[in-house]
């Protein structure tokens, strides 16, 4: 598949934060990850819960969708700077997404597929995919500090043995 087209399904929000690329098939990057994509915007969903890196024509297509409003907080990952939607002329001079040649060459079926129509849907599954991340490093955590815990004791006897 040629790059150009690419970055086309990126402007036209059918690129996911999670969508790997590769030019050799042997190494995959996220497709944030590129530059020429322009991935460059957070939404801020909850003050701990967020999308993206994501586009501006995606950001346009949230907001047609009712996904995201004038209120949204976005994230510039590019400079950290806060924005509110309303705050943001870029989105309103860039006009709505190209609703021509991007979307007639994307099939519905196509493995890429419109990833905002299922934004919710997948947000809710990121959610619970990092909430079971958090819940394994959690465990992870206490199985090492009681590990530590019983390394220290032992430690500890050794040194007290070499002392008497």
């Amino acid at each position: 598949m040629r790059f150009d087209q690419i970055t086309r399904w990126a402007a036209a929000a059918q690129i996911a934060p999670h969508d790997m690329l590769s030019n050799d098939r042997q190494t995959w990057v996220k497709a944030p990850m590129l530059p020429q994509l322009g991935m460059d915007w957070l939404v801020e969903l909850t003050s701990e819960h967020y999308y993206g890196p994501t586009t501006l024509g995606a950001l346009q297509e949230f907001i047609r969708l009712g996904e995201i409003d004038a209120e949204t907080l976005v994230i510039n990952t590019r400079n950290g700077a806060y924005c509110k939607i309303q705050e943001m002329p870029q989105l309103w001079e860039m006009g709505q997404p190209d609703s021509g040649a991007a979307q007639t060459e994307i099939q519905l079926d196509d493995p890429v597929g419109p990833a905002v129509a299922r934004m919710s849907f997948r947000l809710q599954e990121q959610i619970r995919d990092l909430e079971q991340s958090l819940e394994d490093e959690r465990r992870a955590l206490i199985e090492a500090e009681r590990r530590y815990a019983e390394l220290k004791e032992k430690y500890d006897a050794v040194i007290q043995r070499l002392g008497t």
